[in-house]
């Protein structure tokens, strides 16, 4: 099997160990404060990682371990919103949408924050996925739910995390204060991982301590299902899926990958059909569907160059098989 066709399948696989992580985490949060389950879990991943990761995180600078603790801190926050709108949300799939929302938004980051030039696709589909935003939360007037306020603050501070997060993982010359150009070097993909997945575990379990008061109520009794729970949202959800992701990334092109990842939302409204019985109205299933034009819209150009390969190829072996006979 060619890297590419191996690369399809294992973004594939990352899309549904994603939607899979929600239902974990749903479960988790059902039977535990929310904050200190993102504690929990992403202490347990980022501690499952480093220890792959140990002796590229001993070469680190402390340049490259000061921006890999900065980008697992706005990941961290995005998170701490993304656990508090799956804990108020009533429609998980709904959350699912809006949070792939982040996706629209980055390349509006790095426009706006970091001057980069963006494609017209970018304008294109920012429209389309306010007006999806608009159907979910304005069916009964100005009445957002705190879910979706949540999921809508997740989103945007999980496009300012992308932004960061690619430009830490590659090589790039900056102008410092002088006026000189330094080199930043890049920070390899599994020690960057899990800085960013220890510092969020970290961040949310300060933030569950100033604000929860349950835990010994949580760790006194806990039922079995939920140590099961935590274990498999760390492990598979977390640690597991970041792996293959970033493997998978690491055979294809990431702008190939970005129109696969797009699966992610679709995975997570069927399996909260299916697991929870959740049901959406007429105004909420539109809504989603402009939400996933927008995210189409705005990978258009990556999405083309693979029909088009794809395409490409069909046509060659019809060739081949024209000439053999």
């Amino acid at each position: 099997m060619s890297d590419p066709r191996k690369s399809d399948l294992l973004l594939i696989a990352v899309t549904l160990l994603a939607a899979i992580s929600w239902m974990f985490s749903k479960e988790s949060i059902l039977l535990m404060p929310p904050l200190l389950f993102m504690a929990l879990r992403f202490l347990i991943a980022g501690g499952f990682l480093a220890i792959f990761a140990r002796r590229p995180l001993a070469r680190l600078s402390r340049d490259q371990l000061k921006r890999g603790v900065g980008v697992g801190l706005v990941f961290g926050i995005a998170m701490s919103f993304w656990v508090m709108g799956l804990f108020h949300a009533s429609s998980m799939g709904e959350g699912a949408f809006i949070t792939s929302l982040g996706v629209v938004i980055v390349p509006v980051i790095a426009r706006v924050v970091f001057k980069e030039a963006q494609p017209v696709s970018t304008w294109l589909a920012l429209p389309v996925a306010v007006a999806g935003l608009a159907l979910l939360s304005l069916r009964n007037g100005f009445q957002p739910e705190p879910g979706q306020v949540f999921f809508v603050m997740a989103a945007t501070i999980f496009a300012l995390y992308f932004t960061l997060n690619t430009r830490a993982a590659n090589q790039r010359t900056v102008i410092n204060h002088q006026g000189q150009y330094v080199e930043k070097h890049r920070i390899p993909a599994l020690p960057l991982t899990a800085i960013a997945l220890l510092t969020v575990g970290l961040l949310t379990l300060v933030e569950s301590l100033f604000f929860e008061s349950s835990w010994q109520e949580t760790f006194r009794n806990p039922p079995p299902l939920l140590i099961w729970w935590v274990l498999a949202s760390a492990i598979i959800g977390t640690a597991g899926r970041f792996l293959v992701q970033t493997y998978a990334q690491s055979l294809s092109s990431h702008s190939h990958g970005a129109v696969i990842l797009v699966l992610e939302p679709v995975w997570v409204s069927l399996f909260a059909a299916g697991w929870f019985g959740e049901t959406m109205s007429a105004v909420q299933l539109a809504g989603c569907g402009l939400i996933l034009a927008a995210l189409i819209v705005n990978r258009w150009g990556a999405l083309s160059r693979t029909l088009k390969i794809a395409l490409k190829k069909r046509n060659l072996k019809q060739k081949r098989l024209t000439n053999k006979a």
